[in-house]
């Protein structure tokens, strides 16, 4: 998804050059300007328009193709709107879930029947702003796709979150921070954004600190949807390496992963005493653990047996 620019394009001419049969879609067809090629097809996909229809658009495309499985799916389509979660609301941030998280997730339903008929791989392109304090919502798709993963595993099915730095692709920075001079008619009677005179004082230093990095990118974008093929066939630099299930790409993906990562181990380690002195007491007499007074009631061995079992298999993802 997402072909007409970016990583998706160059995914896409990689593919070709590389032999593989891709088809390339994007919410405006018109705007996809490939070469000629044989093995080349293409297809108007809306993330936004529902299951139902991204399936029926799915469904009809293969069947156009002439395909009875698919290989590879690459979610690469999304938005980014950044601005204040206060002055934006609930709503701005559900129409970025919307194509973002819950898109990906109605293309790979409608492409998963495909791939369990053999095998397959499904690629998620993330963000590495997902470990940084931004409105990105990439952070719901990573998680999505750890999901995935566990649940998909079994059919032979594997996923790739690909984690990019800031790479200098087209329009990267082609939406406006969230303010009322750039967006009137969301701060307007009706509108679903707030004014808020608080956010005066940081809003021109964001707004400012946005646009800033673009064009001055340190990610070559070519150069990580090289990477990404050769990952996803097996070739050139994952040659005789392990399958990874996280990519990240780029020095400053790496600088902000560890970063995070650094963050939540000191936190751990600092509050190591209260981390892990939440459990229950065992009683020193050898008799079941008690918690506020009371006597709890020790697995019998066969329980135990139980639960070591179930600890060995998979386990999947419940929604509550």
């Amino acid at each position: 998804t997402g072909t007409s620019s970016g990583f998706g394009r160059r995914l896409v001419e990689i593919a070709l050059a590389r032999g593989d049969r891709v088809l390339a879609s994007a919410r405006d067809p018109s705007k996809l300007t490939f070469p000629s090629n044989p093995s080349l097809r293409t297809l108007a996909l809306d993330l936004n328009a529902g299951f139902a229809a991204i399936q029926a658009a799915v469904d009809g495309a293969v069947a156009a193709c002439g395909w009875d499985t698919v290989d590879v799916l690459v979610n690469n389509g999304g938005i980014g709107l950044p601005g204040y979660l206060e002055e934006g609301g609930s709503a701005r941030l559900m129409q970025q879930f919307q194509t973002n998280v819950f898109g990906p997730l109605d293309v790979t339903n409608a492409v998963l029947p495909y791939m369990r008929k053999r095998d397959g791989t499904v690629v998620m392109i993330g963000s590495r702003s997902a470990w940084r304090p931004e409105i990105r919502v990439r952070a719901p798709l990573h998680a999505l796709t750890e999901c995935l993963t566990v649940e998909i595993a079994p059919f032979g099915i594997r996923t790739l979150l690909v984690e990019p730095g800031a790479f200098r692709t087209e329009n990267i920075y082609g939406q406006h921070f969230l303010s009322p001079s750039t967006h009137p008619a969301d701060f307007s009677t009706g509108g679903t954004a707030r004014d808020i005179p608080d956010y005066a004082v940081t809003r021109d230093a964001d707004i400012a600190k946005f646009a800033a990095p673009s064009g001055k990118q340190p990610g070559d974008p070519d150069k990580a949807a090289r990477a990404i093929v050769d990952v996803v066939r097996g070739e050139g630099v994952a040659e005789g390496r392990e399958w990874p299930m996280y990519l990240v790409l780029g020095t400053d993906a790496d600088d902000n992963i560890r970063e995070k990562v650094g963050k939540v181990i000191k936190d751990i380690d600092e509050w190591r005493d209260v981390v892990r002195g939440v459990g229950f007491e065992p009683d020193p007499k050898g008799q079941a653990p008690v918690a506020n007074g009371h006597a709890v009631a020790a697995p019998s061995k066969g329980e135990e047996e139980d639960r070591e079992e179930k600890k060995k298999r998979k386990s999947g993802c419940i929604i509550a």
